[in-house]
């Protein structure tokens, strides 16, 4: 295959992974830099591990894979919601409700692994596909559902990213202005759990944390202006989707996982020394005279024409 015919996505399975790949990066930047800013890493994190035993729930009783995916994450974000105390989510009960799930993990593993003994089914590759991702395998119509449902959350989320930042960025002043924390907090949640949901088609359960964070994480270390940080975010997850599976294409032996988030990653580690060298103090005009004036004594007297 010839690297016009790839550029130009001759190959539907490709179409259907760029499709779904952007629509799913644009909406994990979006929420991933809310969930910075809120300080929710860690229920972005026990989310990825609900997305795993969501799917293995779906297994165990022989529903939709995507119905464990969606319907998990998004009733372990409203018990979130709903334990949170003073609108807000602390690690006491995302750790909690997190020992919680993975308990419920290990039952549907267990009654996943009883009713497949000896059936010869595809249950155990369903099960890493979910861990690590299976974009390239996505079939035309999953694609759809995901650009679908990807597209519900960032609108979502840009809907509400006013008074979501404000509320943020100060509770107590967003509240006394009649700003509804608490509901914007848990309809913040619903989508966090949504994305998770999408997202792990993606990258998949385990690495789900990164395509949220990565790119929120550099996207704040370049810019102090949420707005601008928040389109950046996504923009950053979106370049990221686009080189890695790129990469994954070109270089079978990668997977696309690894490609996406290798690449959010060196992004985020380049964030560091962009910002020393940005911060680097820079001499003035006048500095620059002043410094020479104080060198040139020593390297002796000017030559005279």
């Amino acid at each position: 295959m010839t690297t016009a015919e790839f550029f130009v996505l001759a190959h539907p399975f490709l179409r259907s992974a760029f499709g779904a790949g952007t629509a799913i990066a644009v909406a994990s930047g979006l929420v991933g830099y809310v969930v910075v800013l809120r300080g929710q890493v860690f229920a972005g994190d026990a989310l990825s591990h609900v997305a795993f035993t969501g799917a293995l729930a779906a297994l165990a009783f022989g529903v939709d894979l995507r119905l464990g995916l969606y319907g998990g994450c998004v009733a372990f974000a409203l018990l979130l919601a709903v334990l949170g105390r003073r609108s807000e989510v602390d690690d006491t009960v995302v750790g909690s409700v997190f020992a919680w799930v993975l308990g419920l993990g290990a039952l549907f593993l267990s009654l996943f692994t009883t009713s497949s003994t000896g059936t010869g089914g595809s249950g155990g590759t369903t099960g890493v596909n979910v861990l690590f991702g299976s974009i390239l395998g996505l079939s035309g119509s999953e694609a759809r559902v995901d650009e679908l449902v990807s597209a519900a959350v960032a609108v979502g989320l840009v809907a509400m990213a006013r008074p979501l930042v404000f509320a943020t960025l100060d509770r107590a002043v967003a509240r006394s202005r009649g700003v509804p924390v608490r509901a914007l907090s848990t309809g913040f949640l619903v989508l966090l759990g949504v994305t998770a949901g999408v997202a792990t088609q993606a990258v998949g359960a385990l690495l789900l944390l990164g395509l949220l964070a990565a790119p929120a994480g550099a996207a704040q270390r370049l810019t102090a202006r949420p707005f601008l940080a928040l389109w950046l975010s996504a923009g950053i997850a979106v370049g990221s989707m686009w080189v890695g599976l790129t990469v994954a294409y070109l270089v079978p032996s990668v997977p696309p996982s690894f490609g996406i988030l290798g690449v959010a990653t060196a992004v985020y580690l380049s964030t560091f020394a962009w910002t020393a060298w940005a911060r680097r103090p820079r001499l003035t005009a006048s500095d620059r005279r002043v410094a020479r004036a104080e060198v040139e004594p020593s390297v002796g007297p000017r030559a005279t024409p």
